[in-house]
């Protein structure tokens, strides 16, 4: 009997150090391995159709293909207020998930200014900044305006009576009127730039003429130009491109000191655990590295622009207070 206790109280003490060793694994090391632990929800903060929302579509389609996660992935969209409301909700509501991703970009860090939102980036856990692409100025196919210096001397002329459509107020669309503006001498605040929440309702203000003219990542729109309903004026690179077979100009090469482009990433809630944090960086790692993203960069048209974690939580502060001067330099903020 003296044995029988002693070999159940073994058992018993080996089952509840087994039990012990599961919890721990849960939230430890094994968070890593387990990643995420319900089915992956990536956040587009912004209305289908935009650059945010694309990107969140092709990240899910090249994970499943490359089996950087092993859950399913959805894809859900928060417009508003150049992607504020999204984060707000990323912030609060979500806090402490550890299965959520938000895309975001130099956008949202204008909106942040602009909007004077009570949130912003370092209420998020930084995972990785993923591509860069340059942005374009955008006229209707049958427009006024063959170049850039047409667009740019009836601006001059009478700026208020200028209209460019965009994304949302302060993003990267903006703030790179406000620079052309400046660089061709015109008061940055003077030309009336029409805000749109997603690619496709500013798309479709240019195709109707509601607006003169419109700024955007050239992916967005590339496949307008090359169906023949839009033209493009210049690019924002150091050097130009070819679009839809055409080269086209920079906007340094027509005589305007202007060169920007638009960078977007991922972040999760804050008060994730570590292992969680370590494992969403690896999956992205995998996603980077994969046969699968690689191709989607080229079919978009996106520059790699990777980093991760530390560097990127690191490049984020520095790229916050950049956009703020910038910010400020061109009127959008006092």
């Amino acid at each position: 009997m003296r044995r029988m206790a002693v070999a159940a109280a073994t058992m018993l003490a080996l089952a509840v150090a087994g039990c012990g060793n599961k919890a721990d694994s849960g939230g430890g090391g094994g968070a890593a391995a387990d990643w995420p632990q319900r089915d992956l929800r990536i956040m587009a903060p912004a209305d289908p159709g935009g650059g945010w929302d694309t990107t969140a579509r092709v990240m899910s389609q090249a994970m499943t293909q490359s089996k950087a996660v092993d859950k399913g992935i959805e894809v859900y969209n928060v417009p508003g207020a150049g992607g504020t409301i999204g984060l707000s909700q990323l912030a609060s509501k979500q806090a402490g998930k550890s299965n959520e991703l938000m895309v975001m970009g130099l956008v949202m860090m204008g909106a942040i200014e602009t909007n004077k939102s009570p949130t912003d980036l370092s209420k998020t856990t930084p995972i990785a900044s993923l591509t860069t692409e340059p942005e374009a100025v955008f006229v209707k196919a049958d427009s006024k305006y063959k170049t850039m210096q047409d667009l740019v001397d009836d601006m001059k002329a009478d700026p208020a009576k200028i209209s460019v459509g965009g994304g949302s107020a302060g993003g990267t669309d903006q703030i790179l009127l406000g620079l052309i503006a400046k660089a061709a001498g015109v008061d940055p605040s003077k030309p009336k730039y029409v805000a749109y929440s997603g690619g496709g309702e500013a798309q479709q203000s240019i195709l109707s003429g509601s607006v003169d003219a419109g700024i955007s990542a050239i992916s967005e729109w590339a496949e307008q130009v090359e169906a023949g309903k839009m033209r493009v004026l210049a690019v924002s690179t150091a050097e130009p491109l070819q679009v839809a077979g055409k080269e086209v100009k920079t906007l340094k090469d027509q005589g305007l000191d202007v060169e920007i482009t638009n960078w977007r990433g991922v972040v999760a809630p804050p008060e994730i655990k570590p292992a969680d944090r370590e494992a969403a960086i690896a999956a992205m790692q995998k996603l980077h590295d994969s046969p699968e993203w690689k191709a989607m960069l080229e079919k978009n048209e996106w520059t790699d622009f990777f980093k991760t974690g530390d560097d990127f939580d690191a490049y984020l502060k520095t790229e916050s207070t950049r956009v703020k001067g910038v910010l400020k330099e061109i009127g959008l903020t006092g």
